[in-house]
C-alpha cells in the first residue's frame, strides 16, 4: 500500500519537493520500465502510471520538437532542408558540366580519348593549384558566405560566355592551321599536347567542369554545412543530402538525354551549339537557384540560434589570419590532414585508372557526340538511382558502425568492380560466349561493366566516402586549419590524384605504344593504390575517434533536441535536479 501511495505523490506536481517523472530525459530506445522498478503487487498501478507520463511526455514537445520525416524535427528541417535543395543544384549543374565536358574534348577535331590523361596533368592540376592559392589568399580578407557568392557566380558567368560567345566562335578562336603545321613537324607522340592547343577553348571549359565539381560540390558546398553541423547531426544528415541531392542525376541525365535528341529534329546548322545552350541555360537558372537558397539560409537560419549554434556561425564569418606560406608549412605538418589527402587522392587516382580506359571504349562504341551524350544521360540518370538507394544503406552503416568501417566499403567496391572490368578488356574472348548470351558484342559487354563500376565508385562515394570525409573535418578543432586543409585536400588532392594516375598512363603509353597494351599495368597500379588508401582509413580511423572523444562540442548539447529526446526546459530541470527514483 506503501508503494502505491508513493508512486501517486510522484505523479502529483506539487510544492515542487520532487522532480516530476514526466520530466526525466527518456530516449527512445529506454523504457519507463528500465526508469521505474516495480513489485508485483504494483503491476496494475504501474502500467497505468507508464500511460499517463508517455502521454504526458507526447504533449509537452513543442510543435517544432516533433519529428516529420527521416527522424528529422521542424526546427532541424530549417536548416537540413535548404541544405539539401543547395546540394541537389550543385550536382544537378555538376552532372550537366561533366557530361558536357567528356563531349567537347573527345568528340573534338582530331582529338580523342588519349586527350584526357593530359589534360588532367598539364590543365587540370596547375588550375587547382593556382586556384587554391588565390583561395588562401581570399579567405584572409573575405568571409565565407562572400567567398561562396563571388565564387559560384564567377563559374556561372564564364559557363555562360562559353555557350553564347567562345563555343560559336571556336574555328575562329581554335589555331587550326598552326596545329596542323606543328603535327607535321612533330613525333606521333605529341598528338594529345596539340590537341589540347588546338581546341583551347574546350581544354579551358574543361578545366572550369572540373573545378566546379572539386570547388563548389567538395569545397565550398561541404565547408557550408560543417559550419552548421556537428558529428551526430552529420551522421543522421549527410548521407540525406546525397539521397536527395542524387536526385538530381536522374534529372539531369534526362534533361541531357533529351537536349541531346534535339539534334535529330533541329534544322540549325548547328544542332549541338544550339543543345549547348540549353544545357548551359539549365546550369545558369539551376546555379541562380542556388544562390538564393545560400542568401535565404544566410539570412533566416544562421541568425538563428535555435537552429545553429552561434559559435560555430561565428567561426564560419570570420576572416583567416594565416599568410599563404604559413598556411602551407602548417597543413604540411599535420598528420592528420595527410591522411585526408591520402584519401582523396587515392580516389583521384582509382577513378582516373578506370575511367580512361572505359572511355576509350565508349568512344569507339559512340563516335557520334549526340549518341555518346544520350548514353551519358543514361548513365547519369542510372547513377542517380542507385545512388539514392545506396544512400538509405549508407546512412543504416553510419549510424551502426565505425567510422573506419564505412571509410573502408568505397575502396573495396572499387577493387571489387574494377577486377571484372579489367578482366573484361584483358580477356575479351573468356567473355564472349557470355556477350553472345546477352545479344551484345565484347565491346559493348565491356562499356556497360565499365558504366556499372563507375556507378558502384559513385554510389559509395556520395554515400559513405563523402560523409565520412566530412566528418573527419568537423571533428577538427581549429576552424582555420579546417577551412584551409579543406582547401587544399579537396581542390588539389583531387585533382593531384588524377594527374598523377594520367602522368603514370603516359609513361605506360610512351613506353608500351599504346593504351591498350598499358591495361594490364594500370590493373596492378589499381590494386596497389587502393591497399594505401585503406591504410590510411586505418590509420585515421583512430585519431578521428579521438577528436571526438575530446572535442564535447562536437556532440549534441544538453537542450539540443535530438531523436527521442525531451524539451530543453525538462532536461535541464532534469540535469539540475537529482530525481527521487
Amino acid at each position: 500500500m506503501l508503494w502505491c501511495v508513493f508512486l501517486i505523490a510522484l505523479t502529483k506536481e506539487s510544492n515542487g519537493l520532487v522532480t516530476p517523472l514526466s520530466r526525466i530525459r527518456l530516449e527512445k530506445s529506454s523504457s519507463l520500465k528500465n526508469v521505474i522498478s516495480c513489485p508485483p503487487f504494483a503491476k496494475r498501478n504501474c502500467a497505468s502510471l507508464y500511460t499517463r507520463l508517455n502521454q504526458r511526455r507526447s504533449s509537452s514537445l513543442t510543435n517544432d520538437d516533433k519529428e516529420i520525416i527521416f527522424g528529422m524535427t521542424r526546427k532541424e528541417s530549417r536548416k537540413v532542408i535548404p541544405l539539401a535543395i543547395i546540394f541537389f543544384m550543385v550536382l544537378f549543374n555538376y552532372t550537366i558540366l561533366r557530361d558536357t565536358k567528356d563531349v567537347l574534348v573527345i568528340t573534338a577535331p582530331k582529338s580523342g580519348a588519349e586527350i584526357i590523361p593530359f589534360l588532367k596533368t598539364y590543365v587540370n592540376l596547375p588550375g587547382a593549384i593556382i586556384f587554391t592559392i588565390g583561395f588562401t589568399a581570399l579567405s584572409n580578407r573575405y568571409s565565407q558566405p562572400q567567398l561562396f557568392r563571388g565564387i559560384v557566380s564567377s563559374f556561372l558567368g564564364f559557363f555562360a560566355l562559353f555557350a553564347t560567345i567562345l563555343y560559336p566562335a571556336r574555328n575562329f578562336l581554335h589555331p587550326n592551321a598552326l596545329c596542323d603545321t606543328l603535327a607535321t613537324m612533330l613525333p606521333a607522340s605529341f598528338a594529345a599536347p596539340i590537341a589540347i592547343f588546338r581546341n583551347w577553348t574546350f581544354s579551358l571549359f574543361y578545366m572550369c567542369a572540373e573545378l566546379w565539381g572539386s570547388v563548389v560540390a567538395s569545397l565550398l558546398f561541404w565547408s557550408l554545412a560543417n559550419s552548421v553541423m556537428n558529428v551526430q547531426e552529420a551522421k543522421k544528415y549527410y548521407p540525406f543530402f546525397g539521397l536527395f541531392a542524387n536526385i538530381a542525376l536522374v534529372f539531369s541525365g534526362q534533361f541531357i538525354k533529351q537536349v541531346a535528341q534535339f539534334r535529330t529534329y533541329s534544322a540549325a546548322a548547328d544542332p549541338w551549339a544550339s543543345s549547348l545552350k540549353i544545357l548551359i541555360g539549365g546550369v545558369t537558372i539551376a546555379g541562380g537557384i542556388l544562390l538564393a537558397g545560400h542568401e535565404w539560409l544566410q539570412r533566416k537560419v544562421l541568425n538563428d540560434p535555435q537552429a545553429v549554434d552561434p559559435e560555430r556561425v561565428q567561426q564560419s564569418r570570420q576572416k583567416n589570419t594565416m599568410s599563404v606560406p604559413e598556411s602551407i608549412t602548417t597543413l604540411a605538418k599535420s598528420s592528420y590532414i595527410r591522411d585526408l589527402a591520402t584519401l582523396v587522392i587515392s580516389y583521384g587516382l582509382a577513378i582516373n585508372i578506370v575511367e580512361v580506359t572505359w572511355k576509350s571504349k565508349l568512344k569507339q562504341q559512340f563516335p557520334d557526340p549526340s549518341s555518346y551524350a544520350a548514353f551519358m544521360g543514361n548513365f547519369s540518370s542510372a547513377t542517380g538511382l542507385i545512388t539514392f538507394f545506396s544512400m538509405l544503406l549508407g546512412r543504416f552503416i553510419l549510424k551502426r558502425t565505425k567510422w573506419t568501417f564505412a571509410a573502408s566499403i568505397p575502396p573495396l567496391t572499387l577493387l571489387s568492380t574494377g577486377i571484372i572490368f579489367f578482366s573484361l578488356n584483358l580477356l575479351p574472348t573468356a567473355w564472349a560466349p557470355l556477350a553472345g548470351l546477352l545479344g551484345m558484342t565484347p565491346l559493348a559487354l565491356a562499356v556497360l561493366a565499365g558504366a556499372a563500376q563507375n556507378i558502384a565508385s559513385k554510389a559509395t562515394k556520395y554515400s559513405l566516402f563523402d560523409p565520412c570525409k566530412e566528418i573527419a573535418y568537423i571533428s577538427m578543432d581549429d576552424p582555420e586549419q579546417r577551412t584551409k586543409g579543406k582547401a587544399a585536400v579537396d581542390v588539389i588532392g583531387g585533382p593531384f590524384g588524377k594527374s598523377f594516375g594520367s602522368i603514370l598512363q603516359q609513361m605506360l603509353i610512351l613506353s608500351l605504344g599504346s593504351l591498350a597494351a598499358s591495361t594490364p599495368y594500370l590493373g596492378l597500379i589499381l590494386f596497389l593504390v587502393i591497399l594505401n588508401w585503406v591504410r590510411a582509413v586505418r590509420d585515421l580511423g583512430p585519431q578521428v575517434a579521438k577528436k571526438q572523444q575530446l572535442q564535447p562540442n562536437l556532440l549534441p548539447k544538453p537542450n539540443d533536441v535530438t531523436e527521442g529526446s525531451n524539451n530543453s526546459s525538462y532536461d535541464n530541470n532534469a540535469k539540475n535536479q537529482k530525481s527521487p527514483l
